[in-house]
């Protein structure tokens, strides 16, 4: 597994959080940014015009939802190549290989032929991220967190469905190599509002800098 590009300050250039839909990875983005000084890359699913569709009729929209993310992902990865000296960290709340993740879970055989040939000629240099964050929780804590948050097309999102996402997920990494990676249980902690969990997340960022690392802090007991 290689090892990651620090900046000047030590600060990872190119992070990534990930995992699967309402583990919390785009409020983390936020406040990674906010402590880094750092630009933010963020997934805007609310532009995909067939997301809504695909949540009520899974097989009647997954191919235009997936080329949809897929084409709006590359052109987002882009960006990356037009660095701003005077904010060199970017943090994002997409790997690019999850694209792969959702298409395999979605689409039948031949859809998914003619997926990978686009997706191919569109990742060919693709940014590799410095560090990724993965974010793991159990499908019923996921289930709370998005019925909490409301969006209204993500209610339509069934345990089946969530079960495959959060399987394809532990999948995906339990292969990756290609950056650092330190997988994160926040089945029992909150770095989103906890201001402790947040501090104790943000210094273990700030120390991997090779290999596959855990945290999985147990919550304090009062």
């Amino acid at each position: 597994m290689a090892a990651r590009k620090p900046t000047e300050h030590g600060v990872p250039e190119y992070i990534v959080v990930e995992g699967p839909i309402g583990v919390g990875k785009t409020s983390l983005v936020r406040r990674l940014a906010c402590s880094f000084g750092a630009d933010m890359l963020l997934e805007r699913a609310d532009e995909n015009p067939f997301l809504e569709r695909f949540y009520r009729e899974p097989r009647a929209a997954a191919l235009q939802t997936q080329l949809f993310f897929l084409f709006q992902r590359a052109q987002q990865l882009q960006s990356l190549r037009q660095r701003d000296i005077f904010r060199p960290v970017r943090v994002a709340d997409f790997l690019m290989e999850k694209d792969r993740l959702f298409a395999r879970l979605t689409l039948d055989d031949d859809e998914l032929r003619l997926y990978e040939q686009v997706y191919e000629r569109l990742t060919l240099d693709a940014p590799r991220p410095d560090l990724v964050v993965y974010l793991q929780a159990p499908v019923e804590v996921l289930q709370a967190r998005i019925r909490r948050r409301g969006v209204p097309y993500e209610q339509a999102i069934d345990e089946e469905y969530l079960r495959r996402v959060v399987d394809g997920y532990a999948r995906l990494f339990h292969y990756y190599d290609a950056s650092p990676l330190l997988i994160v249980n926040v089945a029992e902690i909150d770095p989103i509002t906890k201001e402790e969990d947040y501090a104790a997340l943000l210094e273990k960022i700030r120390t991997v800098t090779s290999g596959r690392l855990y945290f999985n802090p147990m919550p304090l007991q009062l």
